[in-house]
């Protein structure tokens, strides 16, 4: 036996593929380009068989001998095996000659390839060539695929149960015993009666992939849904991750009425519309949909599909087959060596020879011509070849004219040609063995002799359609659609009738179509023509994945001397050339497949290069590997590096910066100290702010610049306190995002100066005198909070010492300057000044945030504040600078001057103290509040610090006379502190000395002095309702307002 030699076939005709360079993103097309370099041919042969075996026991133990060993075959009653050069070894059939064939079975095997003399195997072949197909295996069929029906009783009892798993295990040992060794068990799927078993050769074994099983029920309907004692078990299979198969193994309604037909074709539709199958998972990738049948390459389609025949009495065909089985048929044939009793029952011996005295009795008898041993002797002849017609399609006396006779008659040929089932390209080989049901058992061809004596029909079949079956059919139908449309837009148009004189006919009626007349199975204008035996040729097919792949049905016959089921079991042997992936061959075609195309896609794409310019040397870090540092960072002072980004790539590139990712349910919310901006030259610490920022995205041309500033400022006071307490770092990573181009991450990263700022009174009452907290963190040699547990070194932060004196010592000064400079002008009219932001006039100034970084830092460093800031600053802007830092530093202490704990006992002692007051009430909140102070020394000595400053501040820039105090605190008792309707000039008499104008001036600046210092010291629960919210801070204005109306002593 010898294979045909068979290029691959995705080296004849390679698909378009599009150019990688072309398409960068398509690495599975662009693998498939050259799928020449890991796809080899291959070809199997699968052997595909069924049999309804009618629950009968001992069916199991002729399993092996029909459908492994390939027994039972009797070319006798089968046209085409009469034909067939029996002694010929064609790969399909084998024939022992030193037997009869009907003692010895045609054997099945697979094309082994061509094959050496075994006698001179060392010896080299001269000008032999090396097959170029890959063979997977030698004499062996590569997918054995049987179906069997009816492996139990189908009774109400076992309709219920889907699986019996010793049935299942019964008949998967008598194949396995049978199988070569290391055939692996692929399908095994049992549905009540049906039962599905797919076995591969080893070779094959490991090239499948992706099997998936469905099973549909369309037997009795009941709670559960339809049962199982009619359905369909099918399978698909993925082979050499290339072609994809399906199997279905079903049983159809049966039946010979007519209502029993159109519930076979309800089955079989409500099968083909309920199998899905599981997503094909290529190389970890998964479709998005399931598959059907229809979407496979090859699909099979076998069991007992109950179809008869119509329109003959069942006598009429019993007595026309059992001619045929008798060797009656044809009196000019001579007999051929069978033995005959007067009925047709043939003996079958145990013997070659017969003993006279009858102690061998005959093993089986049957009513069938015998084709046993005693009748290949010496005497026995086969037939000359010469004597066989050449068609026996023209021969009347010829069993294959007998089996055209019938086949029109055939239900399933009527279901096909009527569209009703199996007409979506299913076809079938040509049927030339007898019908396989129904016979009675133990018999080889005698009829049903039962008191039914059911009519002889073709229930069991196997079908088979390609992925081109299918394409053709959906052509055909599409094309049927636009001819009618095409014909009813013609007799729209009334061209129709104009056509009548020269008998056009425009009209197009598929039911009314001769061509779907089917006078018989061998007429060739059946498109879907089972028993055309032109089937036998191989036929391309151009599978899903777009490989082309070639079938072939090498034989199509049943197994006539199998005897133990009322049905015979037939099998249909196909070729299948196929591609296959060799999965070491792919691997290594991706990986260079993947460095190219990343190569190609890298030359396409936008490539930037960042330098980071050094703040003090001429180094620059390459591709910011190593990041920006800037070194020692503390509060309010700023720092800025510089990034010169350059287009090195050849397309332009376009690129900006982006927030970082945020982890998903993370609700923390981060500092932001960082600030970045594009600006079109270099740029200086001092002059960012002075030069145009180009915005947030840039394009650059290839070989342009572009600088970016980067500036590190920290003014959160919550970050603040965590840097101190060493919660969080100074560090993050700048995302420079490039559009159709890789990320450039940039780490930042800076050191922590520690800072009197964001320290709690207790912390700060325990730094020594002189150097500050600085000088505390250097001697500890770590930073973090200060234990409380430390000595106390001060009754009061010096740092709040130093700005209350200060900011009264400036305010002495600004008073002194209005007097000796006219430009040195106090803005007495704004209240609340110099506390109040709203009201500061050299905040602006180029020099402002140097000069309130050098207070801070004097602070830090416990160095007298005012000697920070030169005399030729002027007061006013002095005093502003120095304000702003007291607020600062006050709202930056964690638990403030007046504590959580203490605003309770004063909220609960003086529940309305941010309403009016008459002098006598106000000082009465005083005393109370400096009583529930006294509790608390180091904060109460704080807060008269405090007070006593705002005091003076008050006494300076907002002076009253003596009587204007006077007669203030004498309205106090019939008018509110806030209220700016007084009539003091009727109060007092004394009109003439008192200013109106001072006082209300007076009154306006304590209340937002008050309003502002209540809400800096006090630490009070926070409230989302915002009227009590406003009451909060009414109060808190109340506590501070209280103690600023004192007398100028």
């Amino acid at each position: 036996m010898s294979a045909a030699n068979r290029d691959p076939s995705v080296t004849s005709e390679p698909e378009p593929v599009d150019d990688p360079t072309s398409n960068l993103h398509s690495l599975s097309r662009a693998v498939l380009a050259r799928k020449s370099e890991y796809v080899r041919p291959h070809r199997i042969r699968i052997k595909v068989g069924t049999w309804n075996v009618a629950g009968c026991p001992g069916t199991d133990k002729d399993l092996a001998s029909w459908f492994i060993d390939g027994k039972g075959v009797e070319p006798h009653l089968d046209a085409k095996l009469a034909r067939m050069n029996l002694s010929e070894n064609n790969g399909t059939l084998e024939v022992n000659k030193e037997e009869h064939a009907a003692s010895d079975s045609a054997k099945l095997g697979i094309d082994s390839g061509p094959r050496e003399n075994p006698g001179s195997s060392d010896q080299p072949t001269q000008g032999k060539e090396e097959p170029n197909v890959r063979l997977l295996g030698d004499d062996k069929i590569g997918l054995y695929v049987l179906g069997l029906q009816e492996i139990v009783n189908l009774n109400i009892v076992t309709q219920t149960f889907y699986s019996d798993p010793d049935a299942i295990a019964k008949w998967q040992a008598a194949l396995e015993a049978a199988l070569p060794k290391g055939y692996t068990l692929v399908v095994s799927e049992q549905l009540v009666g049906l039962l599905l078993l797919i076995y591969a050769s080893p070779e094959v074994a490991e090239t499948i992939s992706n099997e998936s099983t469905v099973s549909v029920g369309t037997g009795v309907y009941g709670l559960l849904g339809y049962w199982g004692n009619k359905g369909a078990v099918s399978s698909r299979i993925l082979l050499g991750e290339t072609t994809r198969l399906v199997f279905t193994n079903c049983h159809l309604a049966s039946g010979h009425d007519q209502a029993s037909l159109e519930r076979r074709c309800w089955d079989y539709n409500r099968m083909m519309s309920q199998t899905k199958f599981t997503p094909i998972n290529s190389g970890g990738i998964v479709e998005d949909e399931g598959e059907k049948i229809g979407d496979e390459d090859f699909a099979f389609w076998l069991g007992d599909l109950n179809f008869r025949l119509d329109g003959l009495p069942g006598e009429d065909i019993r007595r026309l087959l059992m001619l045929h089985t008798r060797g009656e048929y044809d009196l000019t044939k001579r007999h051929t060596g069978e033995i005959f009793s007067d009925d047709g029952v043939i003996v079958l011996r145990n013997n070659e020879n017969d003993d006279d005295d009858g102690s061998n009795t005959p093993g089986m008898i049957s009513r069938e011509a015998s084709f046993d041993k005693d009748s290949s002797d010496e005497n026995t002849e086969l037939p000359d070849p010469d004597d066989f017609v050449p068609d026996p399609h023209d021969d009347p006396a010829s069993l294959q004219a007998t089996l055209d006779s019938l086949l029109p008659h055939d239900q399933l040929k009527r279901m096909i040609k009527e569209r009703k089932a199996f007409h979506e390209g299913w076809r079938e080989g040509p049927i030339t063995f007898l019908p396989t049901y129904k016979y009675d058992v133990g018999t080889v061809g005698l009829f049903d002799s039962s008191e039914k004596q059911r009519a002889p029909s073709w229930c069991d079949r196997i079908l088979f359609r390609t992925r081109t079956d299918v394409s053709q059919y959906e052509k055909k139908c599409q094309d049927e659609i636009e001819a009618k449309k095409k014909d009813e837009e013609m007799k729209k148009m009334g061209i129709d009738k104009a056509a009548d004189d020269e008998s056009v006919l425009f009209d197009y009626d598929p039911a009314t179509d001769s061509s779907f007349d089917n006078p018989a199975y061998g007429d060739t204008n059946y498109e879907y023509d089972e028993y055309d035996e032109a089937g036998d040729t191989q036929e391309q097919v151009v599978t899903k994945e777009g490989y082309v792949d070639t079938i072939k049905l090498d034989i199509y016959t049943s197994h006539q001397r199998i005897m133990s089921s009322d049905h015979k079991p037939i099998v249909a042997m196909f070729t299948l050339d196929y591609d296959a992936v060799v999965p070491e061959l792919k691997a290594k075609v991706h990986a260079e497949v993947a460095r190219e195309l990343d190569r190609v896609e890298n030359e396409g794409r936008p490539g930037i290069t960042v330098l980071v310019d050094g703040k003090s040397s001429n180094k620059n870090v390459a591709d910011a590997s190593e990041g920006v540092d800037f070194g020692e960072i503390g509060f309010l002072r700023k720092a800025t590096r510089s990034l010169t980004i350059a287009n090195t790539g050849g397309v332009p590139a376009k690129f900006g910066f982006i927030e970082n990712p945020t982890v998903q349910g993370d609700a923390t919310k981060r500092p932001t100290w960082l600030e970045f901006r594009f600006f079109s030259s270099q740029v200086s610490d001092d002059d960012d702010e002075t030069h145009d920022a180009l915005g947030d995205e840039i394009t650059l041309e290839p070989g342009e610049t572009v600088n970016a500033v980067i500036k590190a400022h920290v003014h959160d006071l919550a970050h603040v306190r965590a840097l101190n307490e060493e919660t969080a770092q100074l560090e993050d990573v700048l995302i420079l995002r490039v559009v159709d181009g890789r990320d450039h991450f940039i780490p930042i990263r800076a050191t922590w100066i520690p800072t009197c700022f964001g320290r709690s009174l207790e912390e700060l009452i325990r730094v020594p005198r002189g150097g500050g907290i600085r000088a505390l963190i250097e001697k500890r040699q770590k930073g973090g909070s200060i234990p409380y547990t430390s000595e106390v070194h001060k009754s009061s932060p010096s740092e709040l010492f130093q700005l209350t004196e200060a900011v009264a010592t400036l305010a002495e000064r600004a008073i002194a300057d209005e007097n000796m400079l006219e430009e040195a002008k106090v803005p007495r009219d704004q209240p609340g000044w110099p506390f109040d932001g709203d009201s500061w006039q050299t905040t602006n100034a180029e020099d402002h945030d140097k000069l309130r970084a050098a207070i801070i830092e004097a602070l830090e460093e416990d160095n007298p504040v005012l000697e920070t800031i030169g005399a030729d600053v002027s007061a006013i802007k002095r005093i502003e600078i120095m304000s702003e830092v007291l607020l600062l530093f006050l709202r930056s202490m964690p638990d403030g001057i007046i504590t959580t704990a203490l605003w309770a006992k004063i909220e609960q002692t003086l529940p309305n103290i941010g309403n009016g007051k008459t002098s006598t009430e106000a000082e009465d909140a005083k005393a109370a509040i400096l009583d529930i102070l006294a509790t608390a020394p180091y904060y109460n000595i704080s807060f008269v610090f405090l007070m006593s400053m705002l005091t003076r501040v008050a006494n300076e820039l907002v002076s009253l006379s003596k009587e204007e105090f006077e007669a203030l605190r004498k309205t106090g008792s019939g008018a509110t502190l806030g209220k700016r309707s007084l009539s003091f000039r009727r109060s007092t008499g004394r009109g003439s000395a008192i200013d109106l104008a001072a006082i209300q001036r007076r009154l306006a600046w304590e209340k937002r002095t008050a309003e502002i210092f209540g809400v800096a010291i006090c630490r009070a629960p926070t409230s989302t309702n915002a009227r009590e919210r406003k009451a909060t801070e009414d109060k808190m204005r109340g506590v501070v307002e209280v103690f600023l109306r004192q007398d100028r002593t």
